[in-house]
């Protein structure tokens, strides 16, 4: 049985619009494990017990926002409270804690989406390769249709939290793991949000301009995962209490592994983990 061992890191994906199934590797080390490759086979995992930052490469006794140490969490920009609230994105004020990299991140354009992850939810999102997002693939939406593109992640929170009055921010991801949702029209759901906020839009955009929220026209996209049974009833596996688990891989959706009698592991969390994969 083949193996790899060294820090992991949060699984890289890929899809087309030609093949829309989520293709996933695992970074162990300097190296990969092509995960796809490895669904209805054995695998086994082990943690060493060491935690590196993702970042900074120190030892670090617990792991904060999936892969930081402490000192990461509290001074880089990627690691403050704006990113996971970015209405509060202060890059304006001049008090961002890395100006370079909040110019590369957060003052380019951004794209209001819609997705379909076993409940309808609005969220934002940097990049749209090929029509589709890496980060509708780490959230498990099987559908997805970009609504409004905008030019700042300020103003990408601002508009999220517009439609959060109407419709989920977060995905369950109890629901995302239990089977593919039933299909939903995006593009009628979002006429309806449009139809609804446009008052709240329009003073938006007489504040920042009439071009700083603007419709697009991208077409919805089916997503794929590479799975071959749902959990019945989801057993969450934690590295932190169980240091080591093997079983058949079922399949992969969001950054879950699902494996038999109804296991599944949020791989994504344990970035920074130096683990030992068998397969």
């Amino acid at each position: 049985m083949p193996s790899l061992t060294g820090n992991i890191a949060k699984m890289r994906v890929s899809a087309t619009p030609d093949d829309n199934t989520v293709r996933y590797s695992l970074p162990v080390g300097e190296q990969f494990i092509e995960m796809n490759d490895l669904i209805g086979s054995e695998v086994e995992v082990s943690h060493s017990g060491l935690i590196h930052c993702v970042h900074c490469g120190s030892k670090t006794k617990k792991s904060f926002n999936q892969g930081y140490c402490y000192r990461c969490l509290i001074t880089l920009a990627q690691c403050d409270s704006c990113i996971i609230k970015p209405e509060k994105c202060h890059y304006h004020e001049g008090t961002c804690r890395e100006p370079e990299w909040g110019e590369a991140h957060c003052m380019s354009d951004h794209f209001v989406y819609l997705a379909n992850t076993g409940n309808l939810k609005v969220g934002i999102t940097r990049h749209v390769k090929d029509s589709i997002s890496s980060r509708w693939m780490d959230q498990g939406a099987s559908q997805a249709l970009v609504m409004l593109r905008v030019p700042d992640r300020l103003t990408s929170g601002q508009v999220e939290t517009m439609f959060k009055s109407h419709i989920a921010d977060k995905t369950n991801w109890r629901t995302m793991l239990k089977g593919a949702p039933d299909k939903q029209d995006l593009e009628a759901e979002k006429q309806r949000l449009l139809a609804e906020l446009q008052p709240e839009l329009d003073k938006l955009r007489d504040e920042k301009g009439l071009q700083a929220i603007s419709e697009t026209d991208m077409a919805a996209v089916e997503i794929d995962y590479p799975v071959t049974a749902y959990p019945d009833k989801i057993k969450s596996i934690n590295l932190d209490k169980t240091s080591s688990f093997s079983g058949t891989l079922q399949g992969i959706k969001g950054q879950y592994w699902m494996l038999d009698e109804n296991r599944v592991i949020n791989m994504r969390k344990y970035a920074g983990y130096g683990l030992t994969v068998s397969y």
